[in-house]
């Protein structure tokens, strides 16, 4: 088998996997960089990109990476005590830890340090996540609006209420605050983790968000820069 190549990094601003989506697209106020690689910084590979308004890009489940996998895996959305076939789900536990998503693509940028960098919208991937290929999402091909969803088509029904306490929500940067709010009303908390005395903390943009969780209402306690 050939050697698959990164040809770029993600810049998020996730530095760890908690509290990352789980799925692209679920908090499209989220913004991300595409940077390339030194040895991919060549702007004709770029060409015509920005006639595209979305993207499939195509990752590496770094922070997953085994040797060994499970024929089936137990999805957050099902609570995590349900097992349903691992190429049924899109599980990090995979024989090739391989990532996909959609995102949209705000713009196309020249830099002096990093050459050619793409801006994204609504990426569900942590900050450095190795980035193997791009690809444009073509409409009349991609999109089927009569696609059935199996199980994550009650997705909805797992969102939280937040209670972000102005005083703690203005230590945010403006432009983050609205992202921040997304991210926690899709519940951060691992499947296997739902105990309400527990305070959990997010790292998001630097800062560190505390909160805690009863029944459907997840209130921050704590926003700290680090």
């Amino acid at each position: 088998m050939e050697q698959i190549n990164i040809i770029a990094r993600m810049r998020s601003d996730f530095a760890t996997k908690f509290g990352i989506p789980r799925q692209s697209g679920l908090v499209e106020e989220l913004r991300s960089t595409i940077v390339f690689e030194p040895e991919y910084r060549n702007a004709d590979a770029l060409r015509g990109i920005e006639g595209f308004s979305h993207l499939w890009i195509i990752w590496q489940f770094s922070e997953a990476v085994r040797s060994d996998w499970s024929p089936t895996v137990r999805p957050p959305r099902l609570g995590g005590n349900t097992r349903m076939g691992v190429f049924a789900t899109r599980s990090p536990f995979r024989p090739n830890n391989l990532g996909l998503s959609c995102v949209k693509l705000l713009g196309v940028e020249e830099t002096e340090e990093f050459g050619t960098v793409l801006h994204v919208g609504g990426a569900d991937l942590m900050d450095r996540t190795p980035i193997f290929d791009i690809k444009p999402y073509i409409p009349y091909a991609d999109c089927h609006p009569e696609a059935a969803g199996g199980f994550t088509d009650t997705a909805g029904k797992f969102l939280l209420q937040v209670v972000f306490p102005e005083e703690l929500l203005a230590i945010l940067p403006a432009e983050k605050r609205q992202a921040a709010l997304s991210v926690l009303s899709h519940d951060p908390r691992p499947s296997y983790q739902r105990k309400p005395d527990r305070v959990y903390g997010l790292t998001f943009a630097g800062f560190d968000i505390r909160f805690t969780v009863k029944e459907d209402v997840l209130t921050v306690e704590a926003v700290e820069h680090i």
